[in-house]
């Protein structure tokens, strides 16, 4: 898949686990679809068929136009949050009381990786920078958009692999099991490439992002999803 490239407009504007959250996301609700339309399907042949696909495609492109607006909005906030923190440590009235301020926000992700000397002279430098600096704006910025764009895209592209078998096969009860056959081989395979950025094995990940997203997919259909 394109996406997962490091030359890739996703790959440029989206961290990896960003990414993976899109691409199952999108490849979810598109198997939920297809799986959902199997009584369409038998009732109404190819033209349930038709109807189908242009329901996958405008769904995931609605999904992906608001996915996209979210990851902008949060990408604000989470600046927001950053600056509301450094507000709070340039009215602090103590070193240490700033410091605990960093490190309530930082301890859980540095802790593992230095000590205790070492994490109190990163925070105290953290602190002098802050208070040194004056606050700066927070408005929308390109790099936002173009992660909504990134966002966007891959949701609604993960509807184009459910679409293809329907223009190359004429009976649409094998092509709607041909997609579902190839969803399911995407959860797997999007497993097995996010493995490569941890230390789980890489078929135990494939293995268990398809069994989770089948579990998923089977817990949204009765409730209407």
């Amino acid at each position: 898949m394109a996406e997962f490239r490091r030359s890739s407009f996703a790959s440029r504007h989206l961290d990896p686990g960003s990414r993976m959250g899109e691409i199952l996301f999108g490849l979810i609700m598109t198997l939920t679809f297809t799986l959902a339309a199997d009584i369409v399907i038998q009732e109404e042949g190819r033209a349930g068929a038709r109807e189908m696909l242009i329901g996958i495609l405008g769904c995931n492109l609605a999904w992906g136009i608001i996915d996209g607006v979210l990851y902008v909005l949060g990408q604000v906030f989470d600046r927001g949050r950053i600056r509301r923190i450094g507000f709070q440590v340039r009215q602090a009235t103590s070193d240490d009381e700033a410091r605990r301020m960093v490190a309530d926000e930082l301890d859980e992700t540095l802790q593992p990786m230095a000590g205790e000397s070492a994490l109190r002279n990163f925070y105290d430098s953290i602190v002098e920078r802050v208070r040194s600096a004056p606050p700066a704006p927070n408005p929308v910025r390109r790099e936002d958009v173009m992660g909504g764009l990134a966002a966007g895209w891959l949701v609604f592209a993960c509807s184009f692999p459910a679409v293809l078998p329907f223009l190359f096969l004429d009976d649409p009860h094998v092509a709607l099991r041909v997609s579902n056959a190839i969803l399911i081989a995407l959860l797997f395979f999007v497993g097995w490439r996010a493995a490569l950025h941890t230390l789980v094995k890489p078929w135990l990940a494939g293995l268990t992002f398809m069994l989770a997203g089948i579990l998923l997919v089977a817990l949204a259909i009765p409730l209407g999803g």
